[in-house]
């Protein structure tokens, strides 16, 4: 080590308390990037493992396959695992569960045992045609009593519904009406298996299904050639070629259906829409320039002020004969110790941090998400890499310019310490009108800030990164939301039940069962409505703009939803969305709740856009009409008069998705009064109800309700939407909580720094007569100046910053750019707060400080 790099680190030594200030901002800014990494990481692989464990492992599925076409896709180089599958079909059982009177069988061969989620409870897996496994439930559900080593003989066949061609599937529930079942088994062979297990009832078996599932095992050695069966396969590497590679091999092999686990892909990064690509990587990249801006923003601000108060030191090497080179030097190994040590402790505070959040959620939350599987801290070689890389390189361009300017400075210059204050009268002039309205102690505070312009200017620059990251990352973070509550189904219920012409008297006794929540009764009609041109989105315009035949008599012909729900049920919904409803009920004019936004894919551009379904105001008047479908007329059922417009939905109601439709919500008296028994024939019912134990409280409704009715339960699938924004949240507001934090501290370390080394300028000020009330008032206005100018850059700084995030969500998503007011208000009172806080703690530091020891003070 030569004797410019002993005296730095002596020098590091003799300061401790900016050693460690230094040190301390770069373990924070490494954590963070660190945090960030590891949390992104540790996210997907949840999301991989949760979906794994729901849907088992596979990546594409290639339908209705024979047996030379499986040797083509197993020699394939891209597949790692070949899972054979088959849905062989229906046999009927004597179930005391009248909606699911069917045994399914599905058959697998020993790799799909592996690849998807069964669960043995006892016995073993079948290991030829002639065995299978029946769920465990199907004992206390559909009272079948099998035992291990049981024969059964079964006719098996495929379901059939006289509307449908096709053969239904499990994820299509039991056709029913009054009168009973509607549909028909086709026995096509008549099996007798052997039992030789029980399993769970396996996780991707909808709630609603008609057949309890029963796993066999298939044999792709005894394939005729003429059997068609289904093969999943688990690629070798996943990547975004995956969907044209197996596009070419299908058609190679005149293989008709495609089908790719979306689901699990997205959380590779890898999806077939280009523009969510862009978008992910755009979003991804803007963030992460953020983050290294602050990071280099709080490292170099350590650095500057380093060389500010070493000035006299490098002087003295100067005068010494130590080279430009060597001073150069000197401050580039001061940055290489801090940031061997520094380094270590930020990627083990960062994993740590994580670790503690992850374990914190594990022991308290994990039920609340809904999730099987809990939060692992996934740690990869990559993300430690990246994590380094980015590191070092924020810790050279923070020292970059500082060891650029300890190599310029000269000796009598540096001893004399005036490189950083070079002034001049038109340099520190103020305007007169600052005495005159604030005083001599804000003209003394500005004229300090003029004077010493490197370090004002340091704080300020830390102000505006703790503004523009902040505002950034928050509006980040509801794009996020926004954008993933787009793509999401509306499903605000537990339990549906459905029924043909059922009076909602009989459904009350369901919605009184035990740990019901909530219930909104609810009948749906299918109508029409004229609207005028101007009253269409623009997407509607567009498409008239085109086809102009698409009118009738100058307006557009409607799809109309009229939804109406029980007085009880609409007061509240009126009440939630703030609609008064206090003239409602004269008598005289229906009226309806409007819902007038939505969302739809736009396939031609691949953009998820959200639109008004119709541009009206309160109090205007909407006609309603019935299309009689038998004498192809359309008659006028009604007006209702507008009352309200949301965006919200009541319980129950999946508003529809696409242009040229609107919902409209009513009571059951406005639905009384505007629809004929001809209409009403053609309505659905259903009971939407909440429950605190769901599955409970269907094996309750199935014990009480009538044959005309049917159960769906979709408190799985709503738990999992409501999981991955959950999720979602907890990375993206605890991201911005690490921000504030680090903002915070970037503040408080920049400014109690720099007023560090102003005690022999506040000394002078003390000795010339300045008053403490005076000495305060000058703090005071310095405050406010640095909150003004921070705020000045930073806000349209940050402005620019969230359109640019907003345009990189236009490739995906289509909806309007609005600020954020509330967030910008919050960050001009913290800005105030945060520096306020940070001079006063400074100033009480060395307020008591002897006057004389303070003009002796000497930075070296």
């Amino acid at each position: 080590m030569n004797i410019v790099n002993k005296l730095t680190v002596r020098h590091l030594k003799e300061n401790k308390r900016r050693t460690w200030v230094t040190i301390i901002g770069v373990i924070i800014s490494v954590a963070m990037i660190t945090a960030v990494a590891t949390l992104g990481v540790s996210f997907l692989d949840l999301m991989k493992r949760q979906t794994i464990a729901t849907d088992g492992e596979w990546h594409v599925q290639y339908k209705d396959v024979y047996a030379d076409q499986i040797e083509a896709i197993e020699e394939d180089e891209t597949t790692q695992k070949l899972v054979i599958a088959n849905d062989y079909g229906y046999a009927k059982i004597e179930s005391e569960n009248e909606s699911k009177p069917y045994l399914f069988f599905k058959q697998y061969n020993e790799e799909g045992y592996h690849q998807f989620p069964i669960s043995l409870s006892e016995g073993r897996l079948p290991t030829s045609n002639q065995e299978v496994v029946v769920p465990e439930e199907i004992a206390d559900d559909a009272g079948v009593d099998y035992k291990i080593g049981d024969q059964i003989t079964v006719d098996i066949g495929e379901r059939h519904y006289s509307e449908v061609k096709e053969p239904l599937s499990q994820i299509e529930p039991l056709q029913m009406t009054e009168d009973g079942i509607n549909e028909t088994l086709e026995v096509k062979a008549t099996e007798t298996f052997t039992i030789v297990g029980t399993i769970e009832r396996p996780t991707w078996e909808p709630s609603w299904s008609p057949g309890y599932t029963v796993i066999g095992y298939i044999d792709q050695s005894k394939l005729g050639a003429d059997d068609k069966v289904d093969v999943v396969v688990v690629l070798d590497k996943v990547n975004s070629s995956l969907f044209k590679h197996a596009e070419n091999l299908a058609s190679q092999h005149n293989i008709d259906k495609v089908n790719f686990h979306s689901e699990l892909l997205r959380y590779y990064g890898v999806t077939e829409n280009d523009n969510l690509r862009s978008t992910l990587f755009s979003l991804a990249g803007i963030i992460m320039a953020v983050i290294i801006i602050g990071s280099v923003s709080l490292i170099y601000n350590a650095f500057a002020i380093s060389v500010s108060e070493r000035a006299r030191h490098l002087g003295m090497l100067s005068s010494v004969g130590a080279t430009k080179k060597q001073k150069r030097n000197s401050v580039f190994f001061e940055g290489a110790i801090i940031g061997f040590l520094s380094i270590p402790i930020g990627i083990i505070s960062g994993i740590a941090g994580i670790g503690a959040t992850f374990n914190f959620i594990n022991a308290y939350a994990i039920e609340a998400l809904g999730t099987t599987e809990k939060l692992l801290v996934v740690v990869t070689p990559f993300s430690i890499l990246v994590a380094c890389i980015v590191s070092i390189a924020t810790i050279f361009i923070s020292t970059y310019m500082p060891a650029r300017k300890a190599s310029k400075i000269s000796a009598i210059d540096a001893i004399r310490q005036t490189q950083d204050v070079k002034l001049t009268s038109k340099k520190v002039k103020t305007s007169k009108l600052v005495r005159k309205i604030f005083g001599l102690e804000a003209e003394i505070g500005l004229k300090n800030l003029k004077r010493n312009k490197r370090r004002y200017q340091a704080t300020v620059f830390s102000l505006i990164i703790s503004i523009v990251l902040y505002l950034s990352v928050s509006y980040f973070t509801s794009s996020l939301q926004l954008s993933l509550d787009m793509s999401q189904e509306d499903i605000n219920y537990d339990i549906q039940v459905t029924g043909s012409n059922v009076a909602v008297e009989e459904f009350e006794p369901l919605a009184k069962l035990e740990n019901v929540t909530d219930a909104t009764f609810l009948n749906q009609y299918t109508l029409e409505g004229l609207v005028e041109q101007e009253k269409l989105p623009d997407g509607l315009k567009e498409l008239i703009e085109t086809d102009a035949t698409l009118l009738e008599n100058g307006k557009y012909p409607y799809y109309v939803a009229l939804h109406s729900i029980d007085h009880k049920s609409f007061l509240s919904y009126a009440e939630d969305n703030e609609i008064n409803v206090e003239d409602m009920g004269n008598g005289e004019t229906p009226y309806a709740i409007v819902i007038d936004e939505t969302t739809y894919e736009d396939a031609d551009e691949g953009k998820i856009i959200r639109t008004k379904t119709i541009h009206t105001s309160i109090g205007d008047t909407f006609d309603l009409y019935w299309n009689d479908y038998e004498t192809e007329k359309r008659e006028k059922t009604g007006t209702v008069s507008i009352i309200g417009l949301t965006d919200q939905a009541p319980m129950g109601v999946n508003p529809m998705k696409g242009l040229g439709g609107i919902d409209l919500i009513v009571s059951e008296e406005v639905s009384d009064q505007l629809l004929n028994k001809e209409v009403k024939v053609q309505d659905s019912s259903y009971l939407y109800m909440n429950s605190s134990d769901p599955m409970a409280t269907q094996k309750a409704i199935e014990d009480v309700k009538k044959s005309n009715m049917y159960v769906y339960n979709v408190y799985q699938q709503r738990q999992q939407d409501e999981q991955i924004i959950l999720f979602m949240s907890i990375f993206t507001y605890g991201f911005i909580t690490l921000i504030s934090a680090i903002s915070i501290a970037n503040i408080f370390n920049t400014i109690s720094t720099s007023i560090s080394l102003r005690k022999r300028e506040f000394a002078m000020l003390r000795s010339v007569g300045m008053t403490p009330k005076g000495f305060n008032k000058m703090i005071n206005y310095e405050s406010i100046f640095y909150g003004l100018k921070a705020i000045l850059y930073g806000l349209p700084i940050s402005i620019l910053i969230m359109y640019l995030i907003y345009r990189s969500t236009a490739n995906t998503f289509d909806y309007s750019f609005s600020l954020p007011w509330l967030n910008l208000l919050y960050v001009v009172i913290a800005i105030f707060l945060v520096v306020s806080s940070a001079m006063l703690y400074s100033i009480s530091k060395i307020r008591k400080e002897n006057i004389i020891d303070s003009l002796k003070q000497e930075n070296i």
